[in-house]
């Protein structure tokens, strides 16, 4: 009985999570780096799940908890960030 139940819930779980990160993968950083945040994003972010933007923000917020493949997606487009700034600033 339990065996019956458990199926359709997991294929819902799985088709419901494809879904969202096919929508959500938009700007959203390569398949690597999600590949390395999605364990982290679910650990301690996992109430934003279907937002986006907020385990985004969410994850920059607890950048410290990360592990170290995921806290260097963030450490490299705080740079990359920083580079455009300055970059701006020159055109200016």
């Amino acid at each position: 009985m339990i065996l019956r139940t458990t199926r359709p819930c997991t294929a819902m779980v799985a088709a419901l999570l494809y879904a969202t990160t096919v929508s959500a993968q938009e700007n959203r950083g390569t398949s690597e780096q999600r590949a390395a945040c999605a364990p982290d994003a679910f650990r301690h972010c996992g109430n934003y799940i279907l937002d986006p933007t907020a385990v985004e923000s969410c994850l920059r917020q607890k950048k410290s908890d990360l592990n170290d493949a995921c806290r260097s997606v963030f450490e490299q487009s705080a740079g990359q960030q920083e580079k455009m700034n300055e970059s701006r600033r020159y055109r200016e």
